[in-house]
């Protein structure tokens, strides 16, 4: 038995959720659990992805993309992450590159990477965090110096916990640029092949096994001045536009992983016996499948309120956006925490799917901004509060 998710859903809406969902069954759902054991990462099915429009969901068309709005986004990276949240987080990073890039480049720009990056022939990374600064994003020490033409940038630092390190094609790096308007930020698309970049050890981590996770280094790594992403010093503005999407983005990937872990309780506790009863005839049970479902739905429809308000470019984009991911990603993890619980001991087992999610799921609580960055964020609006 599986929850009905297709209520008030445009026809359209249903028809790519399906074909997302009929992708996800046959090259990601039978695959993650191995996937996840071998840190592998599925290269070729990303790239079978962007076959469907799955690599440049909401680029317009114009540029390549599907041309979709950010909740059908949503609806399709909770239906990826259904079958597998650290896949469908890569994805999402990956269009969120594509995205900065449509929006932000110039002609130039795009017609030297849009065609490569909305076909997953170039796979993107997004370099923001680095080893000193974590949640601090303006205090980066990364810097890309000027030449005396500007022609090129000269490029010195580093960036921590890198989706894709190592093997993506592309990396859109936050960096302090020095020009007239000192230490501005700026995104700058790196090439792999560029000399000066290197990438640290592959991280071993508790979830998101099957994406590789590295430090990225720059040693006087020179790179054209035109791979600039929009205006030289609009980078933060660039960055953090871009988290408003990530974390709707990474809150949907934490909606499929919940979702899956409900419809594996509803069967579980539907065929298990304890004491002559089915599971699911204990209340105490059943108050706690409530509870997952009421959680459920309630964090979607925050999630889908935040994609809403970033279609419309609503105001209070950011606070819903933050207000969505905190309570998504928070309410999500303890419905597939509690989903182990109930399963016992088989859900303590790799098989079922579930110590996956967990594992999968609790690094959202952390990345694009920690839940405690996020009640930061939604107390300032509230308070007026800006020290």
């Amino acid at each position: 038995m599986n929850l009905n998710i297709n209520i008030n859903l445009t026809n359209e809406q249903k028809a790519f959720v399906d074909s997302t969902k009929q992708f996800a069954d046959e090259h990601i759902k039978n695959n993650s659990l191995k996937w996840d054991k071998n840190a592998y990462f599925p290269v070729e099915v990303f790239k079978k992805s962007a076959e469907l429009g799955l690599a440049g969901i909401y680029v317009s068309e114009k540029d390549g993309g599907t041309g979709l709005t950010r909740l059908d986004a949503s609806l399709i990276f909770e239906e990826l992450a259904y079958a597998c949240p650290s896949t469908s987080a890569f994805l999402s990073i990956h269009n969120m590159t594509a995205w900065m890039l449509s929006k932000y480049g110039n002609n130039d720009l795009k017609n030297k990477y849009m065609k490569s990056i909305t076909s997953m022939e170039n796979v993107c990374s997004y370099c923001l965090t680095e080893p000193g600064s974590g949640s601090d994003a303006i205090a980066m020490k990364t810097k890309g110096k000027p030449d005396k033409n500007n022609s090129s940038l000269n490029i010195n630092g580093s960036k921590s916990f890198i989706s894709g390190a190592g093997v993506s094609d592309l990396y859109f790096v936050m960096m302090k640029t020095e020009t007239s308007q000192d230490n501005e930020t700026s995104c700058v698309i790196v090439e792999k092949n560029y000399d000066g970049i290197s990438f640290g050890k592959n991280e071993e981590k508790m979830g998101w096994k099957n994406q590789p996770t590295r430090v990225v280094s720059f040693d006087e790594c020179t790179v054209p001045y035109e791979n600039i992403v929009g205006k030289p010093g609009e980078g933060f503005k660039i960055a953090m536009q871009g988290l408003d999407g990530g974390r709707i983005n990474i809150a949907s990937c934490s909606l499929g992983a919940a979702r899956f872990c409900i419809d594996k309780c509803i069967d579980y506790v539907s065929e298990r016996k304890q004491f002559g009863k089915f599971l699911k005839e204990f209340q105490s049970i059943q108050f706690k499948i409530a509870d997952m479902i009421t959680d459920y739905n309630a964090a979607r429809l925050m999630v889908h309120e935040a994609a809403n308000a970033l279609d419309l470019k609503q105001s209070d984009t950011t606070i819903k956006s933050a207000m969505a991911k905190k309570f998504a990603t928070d309410v999500c993890f303890k419905i597939c925490n509690e989903a182990l619980q109930i399963h016992g001991g088989y859900g303590y087992l790799s098989e079922y799917g579930i110590e996956k999610m967990v594992r999968d799921c609790r690094v959202h609580q952390i990345l694009e901004g920690t839940n405690d960055i996020m009640k930061l964020i939604i107390s300032r609006d509230s308070l007026k509060y800006n020290k």
